[in-house]
């Protein structure tokens, strides 16, 4: 899938794509996802089986991951440079929001 339609189809991220890709800086399998992705939520974050294994399918479907290896019948996931590119619009994004929260979101506070 190209860029454009990887844009179209994943901006704005989901919390669970964003988290996902956000733990693969570094390969892991599956429930090492889900692990990390509790730990760096403060536990706010608990990522299911079935949602984890779903979207880990769909990204990989849409090439924005890659099984790096399988290891004692778990499967380690590593991002792509599809899934790199996704990120950073992804957390430009973000960023965006942030400095507009903090400029403009004084009332709500």
């Amino acid at each position: 899938m190209d860029n454009k339609k990887l844009l179209k189809k994943y901006i704005p991220m989901t919390e669970t794509a964003f988290y996902i890709l956000l733990a693969l800086a570094e390969p892991r399998h599956g429930y090492g996802i889900i692990k990390h992705v509790e730990e760096i939520s403060g536990g706010r974050l608990r990522l299911g089986s079935g949602t984890i294994y779903g979207t880990l399918g769909k990204m990989q479907k849409d090439d924005m991951i890659t099984v790096f290896a399988d290891v004692e019948r778990k499967t380690v996931y590593e991002i792509t440079d599809a899934g790199k590119y996704l990120m950073r619009a992804e957390m430009e994004r973000l960023e965006e929001l942030h400095a507009n929260m903090l400029k403009y979101g004084g009332e709500f506070r």
